[in-house]
């Protein structure tokens, strides 16, 4: 809210069938039930908009995901290349081993093709495995070749390591700059929604768009981007090297892929289900326990502790069903993966076992492509872990993408009119407006208040009369009709200009988390001590400020359990106080305070009043008689206006109102 408002602005009782029905739509009053709440979805809308729009949210970071790909692939390229070197070192301990034990019964100076062919001639049955390797008779293991071998292969691994580093340590910024950015858009989408969106959402349901999804989608980038690039890079590196190595084998290979493929649809499919149910169930559960803590005293002074833990027992359970669901299908991935990844390691250990006997591969060969067929179904079974995660994180995406969606307030005037000095004359034409299209509620409002007037609205609750002040405000746009302030149409000024001319006190008190200060001092920016002094005492709050511990930096908790409603209602006065606004809006302004109290704030508020346009919503009538004008409404229509005499005097619906109060004080009296 840009203007100096004091309170939490909320339609008027005047909208009975208006959407969550509760004030500043928590939609779940202390022991209601969830109110316009939506249910678990079957599945994302649509996943791959949101993957699309999700990836364009990475632009401003192309360049750096661009070097984590090329430090991913180096990195993937050490990885790839060690079982071969690895393969070639085992095959030099074969080719030694082989060549001391051919030592002992060949003579010395015989060639590896001598030796083959001698046992070839003998009909030895190692011929064919001797025929595979460089084993010379009599050569032992070269112990200086197998160590240069051993420490390329350390420092080849030594340099993926730092790839590695440098890629995750890459990656974490950009996520967390993305992130960062998609916390700003959202927060900036919410300074322009209008109060319509706040009044159809439950809090809690908003606050875990904004936290929960958000971190959920911080997660990913950060954990799984990194991930299904080096995956990919790998399938890629090492399905090269095992066609290299061998075909046939690499063949065989590639049978685990479609089998792959379709076990992992199969299986995110059903746990996509689950993870929308999972994070639209954590939306609910977060907005219940919002309102009953919100709610607590109400909870307690109507006995309700044990409805409230039974509501919260029942989403918790709905939470923990769905989150369970979740985990255990989308946890079958990677056993399955497993299974097949062992059938693949048993095929290609037999029949590579069958190739060395027969001296058409090498031992290390067969190592090699052991670790490669290893290396291979890993990332495949990485990329399906984290098609899984995926659909969590795009069910968050797609949460967060609707808040950013939904619609905004009127756009403002191409070329809006400036209103720096008001003078205070607001005039409402033929004005129209209904929360719902099918449920009219104002119609043809026509007033005229002059500078300076006190205008007073009275009615029966529902009647429409802080909905004229939420109009006024254009909290809500009109949907036809004009209200005018010193000649200007209201929607050719910005709203900030607008509302920066208006000082509000509302019967509903909004405090922040700070001291007493600075609560008051958010009636205006850059405000003196001298001058909230003053504007606390013009709303006699500086009494009791000065009791507290420490004055005026005593700190006010969130919900300003330490300050009785009274004392929240006075500080909300000693705001507008600091304000000095042009026009003043009263909503019940003095609810709250006992009755002596009541009458030093109502001189302090005729003071400020004096020379200023003010609009006054009053249930209380006796505390309206000296308005200038009385605007008496039903249903959201005028049914009578004048001065408190004149309407008295007439005997008719403001008549019967005024009388009623005074009838129901006896009563209680008596």
């Amino acid at each position: 809210m840009s203007g100096p408002t004091t309170g939490n602005t909320r339609p008027a009782g005047g909208a009975p069938a208006r959407p969550m029905g509760g004030p500043g739509g928590r939609g779940r009053g202390p022991m209601g039930g969830p109110m316009g709440m939506a249910m678990p979805v079957e599945k994302a809308k649509d996943f791959r908009g949101a993957l699309w729009r999700l990836v364009r949210e990475l632009r401003p970071e192309r360049p750096r995901i661009l070097l984590v790909v090329a430090v991913a692939f180096l990195s993937t390229a050490g990885q790839v290349f060690g079982p071969k070197i690895l393969g070639n070192g085992i095959n030099k301990l074969m080719d030694g081993l082989v060549g001391k034990e051919m030592g002992q019964y060949l003579p010395a100076g015989t060639t590896h093709a001598q030796a083959v062919a001698i046992l070839n001639q003998t009909h030895n049955p190692l011929a064919s495995l001797v025929a595979g390797t460089n084993a010379i008779p009599g050569v032992g293991i070269d112990f200086g070749a197998l160590g240069m071998v051993l420490l390329g292969l350390t420092g080849l691994y030594l340099l993926a390591t730092f790839f590695t580093w440098v890629a995750w340590y890459t990656m974490a910024g950009v996520a967390q700059r993305t992130v960062y950015r998609l916390r700003r858009e959202v927060d900036q989408k919410l300074g322009r929604l209008p109060l319509k969106y706040f009044d159809t959402h439950a809090r809690g349901d908003t606050l875990s768009r904004v936290t929960n999804d958000i971190d959920n989608i911080a997660n990913t980038l950060q954990q799984s981007l990194t991930q299904i690039i080096t995956s990919f890079a790998t399938i890629v590196g090492v399905l090269a090297m095992m066609f290299w190595i061998s075909p046939m084998l690499a063949v065989i290979s590639l049978l685990v892929l479609p089998t792959a493929a379709v076990l992992t649809m199969v299986i995110a499919r059903q746990s996509q289900k689950q993870f929308s149910a999972q994070w639209t169930r954590t939306g609910v559960l977060n907005g219940q326990v919002e309102e009953s803590h919100t709610g607590h005293a109400i909870v307690k002074v109507f006995g309700h502790q044990e409805d409230a833990i039974r509501q919260f027992d029942e989403e918790n359970q709905k939470v923990y069903e769905a989150s369970f669901k979740a985990q255990f299908i989308s946890g079958l991935i990677m056993p399955v993966m497993t299974f097949v990844s062992n059938l693949n390691y048993v095929a290609i250990g037999v029949l590579g076992g069958i190739q060395v006997a027969n001296g058409t591969m090498s031992l290390g060969d067969v190592q090699a492509f052991i670790q490669y067929s290893r290396s291979f179904t890993q990332p495949i079974t990485q990329m399906a872990s984290i098609m899984n995660l995926l659909q969590s994180t795009m069910a968050s995406a797609e949460r967060v993408f609707e808040l950013l969606d939904e619609p905004e307030e009127v756009a403002e005037a191409a070329e809006p009119q400036v209103l720096e000095h008001a003078q205070g004359h607001v005039a409402l034409e033929d004005v129209d407006f209904r929360y719902l299209p099918e449920t009219p509620l104002i119609e043809n409002l026509t007033a005229d208040v002059r500078s300076g007037e006190v205008l007073a609205i009275v009615g029966p609750t529902g009647a429409g009369k802080t909905t004229v002040v939420n109009l006024l405000m254009r909290f809500y746009d009109i949907d036809s009709g004009a209200i005018r302030i010193d000649g200007i149409e209201t929607r050719q000024l910005r709203r900030d200009n607008l509302r920066h001319t208006f000082g509000m006190v509302l019967q509903d008190t909004w405090l922040f988390g700070g001291t007493v200060r600075e609560n008051i001092a958010y009636g205006r920016e850059n405000a003196t001590e001298e001058e909230i002094v003053a504007a606390a005492k013009a709303a006699h709050v500086d009494h009791f400020v000065r009791t507290m511990p420490q004055g005026y930096d005593t700190v006010i908790d969130d919900d300003a359990s330490n300050l009785s409603q009274g004392e929240k209602q006075l500080l909300t006065i000693a705001r507008a106080f600091l304000a000095d606004p042009e026009i003043l809006i009263l909503d019940e302004a003095t609810s709250s305070v006992d009755t002596r109290t009541e009458v030093l704030v109502q001189a302090a508020m005729a003071r400020l009043m004096k020379g200023r346009t003010a609009f006054v919503i009053a249930h209380r009538l006796s505390t309206i008689r000296n308005a200038d004008e009385i605007l008496v409404m039903n249903h959201g229509k005028i049914v009578e206006q004048g001065s408190h005499d004149e309407l008295i005097a007439r005997k008719g619906f403001y008549y019967d109102l005024y009388n009623s109060q005074f009838e129901e004080a006896i009563a209680e009296a008596g």
